[in-house]
C-alpha cells in the first residue's frame, strides 16, 4: 500500500499548551485504522524524532497546496485557532480551496483544547 501523504501542524493553545495534529490525505481505498496510525507515528518517531510524533492523525478528503506547490502550514494553524478562512487565505490562491473547509469544525473540538 502507498503510504499516505501528511502535513504537519503545531498550534499554540490559549492555555499556553501546545498540539500537533497530523493531517492526512490517504490514497483510495485505504482507511485510517489502528495499525495505520501506529505504522505512521513509528516512521515519524525512527525517521524524524520522538518531537514530531503527531499528538493525533486526521484523515481529510485532501491536502490544499498553493498554486506553487508549497504546503499551507501558517494558513492552516490558523484556521485550527478559529481564524475565519476568508481571512486566513484567498481561496484563487490555492489549488483546492474547498479542502480548506475541514479545518474550520477542528477549531472548536474539544479533543485539543
Amino acid at each position: 500500500m502507498a503510504p499516505p501523504c501528511g502535513n504537519h501542524v503545531g498550534v499554540e493553545q490559549p492555555d499556553g499548551g501546545y498540539w500537533m495534529p497530523l493531517f492526512v490525505d490517504l490514497v483510495d481505498g485505504a482507511e485510517l485504522i489502528d495499525l495505520v496510525v501506529e505504522r505512521i507515528r513509528s516512521a515519524i518517531r525512527t525517521r524524524l524524532s520522538p518531537r514530531h510524533v503527531p499528538d493525533e492523525v486526521f484523515e481529510v478528503p485532501a491536502l490544499s497546496r498553493t498554486l506553487t506547490g508549497k504546503r499551507l502550514e501558517i494558513p492552516v494553524k490558523r484556521l485550527l485557532q478559529g481564524v475565519p478562512v476568508e481571512q486566513v487565505i484567498n481561496p484563487a490562491a490555492v489549488d483546492r480551496p474547498q479542502a480548506l473547509a475541514c479545518f474550520a469544525p477542528r477549531a472548536s473540538a474539544d479533543s485539543h483544547g
